[in-house]
């Protein structure tokens, strides 16, 4: 069908980047592009959520085998969906199932506003694989009373008793993940990947006592709970045999399949890698494993698959279960693929001091891909780009790939407009530029971010992991890092020159406008009203742009500016704001490279954790009158495998489900794996 651009879209403020890792979803839809396309994007709103569809470009085009490929690699995925659950809370799986048996049982009546807030209840639990926000962290607060739950589990024989519910209703583990020091980073979080008798204490004695190689250090603590047993404390790893066990076997069934029909001996030798790591359990052959995948670029379809980001870890060590399964979209990827080859340029003319820098950047590739499939901590909530491995050595010695999920994207662009953007921008030329500019410099400096940013920079010979050093301030301070890499580069000539980049100027104006409107004021209407930043991504944010507006303030490099009785921040220098970034990029990356916690914590508590409550009062109020919702995940298309009559596979089908609740409904009737205490 014919596509007829109407206006253009802005993917929202800027797209950042955590921890060598994946980069999350848009902060809010300014204001988007309408195409006369024949696909609802959109599902349905909830909460403060939306749920959108994707298409997977180029899945026609692939050959029988690599279908095959794509759909085992996609069920290996959906098979650990419990774990995720399970990470996320100790009593998730007794609650969602409990809560789905009374959704499919209850025959009652549907119309009451107490059966309404429990639907929304029971979405949320899916949309963030558990009772706390997927992004807050904070948990969810049920629209409905005990008496309500009870009455609707009782009329379905549904049982749930003791701490799984009171805990829906009472103050309990109130925080999936703290930040708070002062409130124990451990004690304070009810992630379960510690024993709830672990204390913080606990684990920096455990994990600071484990002696690794000082040159190729594993990834301690990654794929495992720490608990205390006979007063002693032990680690409980996610292995076949182990703790997840179940599920893991599950994994592993699937992934001996898409082993068989892979595309070239090289991902048969990682997936070989991957299998024997999930028996085993051992973190030298999930290092063997990633040497393998970071080297591996041949082929059309990838995957990611593992215990990855540390994000919901408050210590830095335990990784979340996640799979995406990739399809490569060459003309993107080509076009794009300009920025690695020409990445030590970058590191050379970088801000950073010269002893911070590396003399050869290794290895980076840069794709943009198509998802096929997602599951675990990559959904329904995904990212749009991941940038991986997350081991500094190997990422030094070896290499990374770096992805942008370009389907996903292309989803939120047309998934609806709000037309924040004329609300928040300052004048009408903020707007024009915005609207001309504002997709391409996203995009831009999403490469920058992940090709150029979390390749560059260097440790000090001695020092040890930012998780060890900058402690729980490490994420906020490397997604700070590479997003000033981005920031500084985007209005270079440079871009031009090697043809990424139309026109410098302006690129750099609305990528800085963006920047400093979403790190001061947009990003706000995710809070409540009182509260401070937590979530890391956000606490980058309005490090960066406070920073710089103090910084430049002598200069008056952005201006506050009240007009018709509304706040603005006004751009009055754009050359110096370069260099402001570039003067901060150098700073964060000296933090870095020679393990200043004091001074890396003090940047991050100073500029980056409070927020201005009157502004921020200001901002509810004028976002008030937009209806679009400030989150956005997906469903997965299904796919669905033809048989012949012998039970071989034929061709592989995209469908898409009839809805969110059918297709969560239906994971968790294939996809259950694990007991509901584990």
């Amino acid at each position: 069908m014919k596509i007829k651009y109407l206006i253009h879209i802005l993917l929202v403020a800027f797209l950042v980047f955590a921890c060598q890792g994946k980069q999350e979803q848009p902060e809010v839809a300014e204001t988007q592009k309408t195409e006369s396309i024949d696909f609802e994007f959109l599902s349905e709103q909830f909460a403060d959520l939306k749920i959108l569809r994707y298409q997977i470009p180029g899945f026609d085009q692939l050959s029988l085998q690599q279908k095959k490929y794509v759909y085992y690699l996609t069920q290996a995925g959906l098979a650990g969906r419990d774990i995720m659950y399970d990470q996320n809370y100790r009593h998730n799986l007794k609650i969602r199932r409990a809560l789905e048996k009374v959704y499919t049982g209850f025959s009652g009546d549907k119309t009451t506003e107490d059966w309404k807030n429990f639907e929304v209840y029971l979405k949320r639990i899916w949309f963030s694989n558990g009772i706390h926000h997927h992004y807050a962290n904070d948990k969810f607060e049920p629209g409905f009373s005990r008496a309500y739950l009870e009455e609707i589990m009782s009329t379905t024989g549904t049982e749930l008793e003791g701490e799984a519910l009171e805990v829906i209703f009472n103050d309990a583990d109130s925080k999936k993940v703290n930040l708070d020091p002062e409130k124990g980073l451990v004690e304070g979080s009810a992630i379960n990947f510690y024993a709830p008798d672990i204390t913080t204490a606990d684990v920096d004695a455990f994990y600071g006592a484990m002696k690794v190689d000082a040159k190729q250090p594993i990834e301690k603590g990654l794929n495992s709970k720490l608990v205390k047993e006979n007063g002693k404390l032990a680690e409980k790893v996610w292995k076949s045999g182990g703790l997840y066990g179940a599920s893991i076997d599950k994994i592993i069934e699937w992934l001996e399949k898409a082993r068989e029909v892979a595309e070239n001996e090289t991902q048969k030798k990682q997936l070989g890698l991957l299998i024997d790591y999930y028996k085993t359990g051992d973190l030298k052959t999930w290092d063997d494993y990633n040497i393998v995948w970071a080297k591996s670029t041949e082929g059309d379809v990838d995957y990611i698959n593992g215990f990855i980001e540390v994000y919901n870890d408050p210590k830095g060590y335990k990784g979340s279960y996640e799979s995406v399964i990739q399809i490569k979209d060459f003309e993107m990827s080509k076009k794009m693929a300009v920025l690695a080859e020409n990445a030590q340029w970058f590191e050379d003319n970088s801000t950073l001091q010269e002893e911070h820098k590396k003399s050869n950047v290794v290895g980076v590739s840069y794709k943009t891909i198509n998802v096929a499939g997602e599951a675990g901590d990559a959904s329904p909530s995904t990212p749009i780009g991941i940038n991986l491995p997350n081991n500094n050595w190997i990422r030094e010695q070896h290499g990374s790939k770096s992805v942008s999920l370009g389907n996903i994207i292309y989803a939120y662009n047309n998934a609806g407009s709000s037309g924040r953007l004329q609300e928040f921008a300052y004048d009408e030329e903020e707007v024009k530029y915005e609207e001309e500019y504002g997709q391409l410099s996203d995009k831009l400096h999403t490469a920058l971010h992940e090709v150029i940013g979390h390749a560059s920079g260097k440790l000090n010979e001695g020092i040890g992991t930012p998780k060890e050093t900058l402690k729980n301030y490490a994420s906020t301070l490397e997604e700070a890092r590479a997003d000033l890499v981005g920031l500084y580069y985007l209005p270079d000539e440079k871009l031009v020159e090697i043809g990424i980049s139309p026109d410098a100027k302006a690129i750099g104006k609305a990528s800085y406008d963006g920047y400093i409107r979403n790190g001061l004021m947009m990003q706000l209407i995710r809070l409540n009203l009182g509260d401070d930043i937590e979530e890391a991504h956000m606490r980058n944010r309005q490090l960066v742009a406070a920073w710089a507006m103090e910084k430049g303030q002598a200069d008056n490099v952005i201006e506050k500016v009240e007009k018709d009785g509304k706040t603005y921040f006004k751009i009055n220098d754009y050359d110096k704001l370069r260099v402001l970034f570039g003067e901060l990029l150098s700073e964060i990356q000296r933090i870095k490279s020679e393990g200043d916690f004091e001074a890396g914590r003090d940047l991050v508590e100073t500029y980056g954790v409070k927020v201005d409550q009157e502004l921020h009062k200001e901002v509810l109020q004028r976002n008030s009158k937009f209806k679009s919702a400030p989150y956005s995940g997906f469903i997965n298309p299904d796919l669905v495998p033809v048989m012949d009559e012998q039970g071989e596979i034929t061709d592989v089908k995209v469908e898409q489900p009839e809805s969110f609740a059918a297709q969560m409904l239906r994971y968790a009737k294939d996809y259950t794996t694990l007991p509901e205490v584990n």
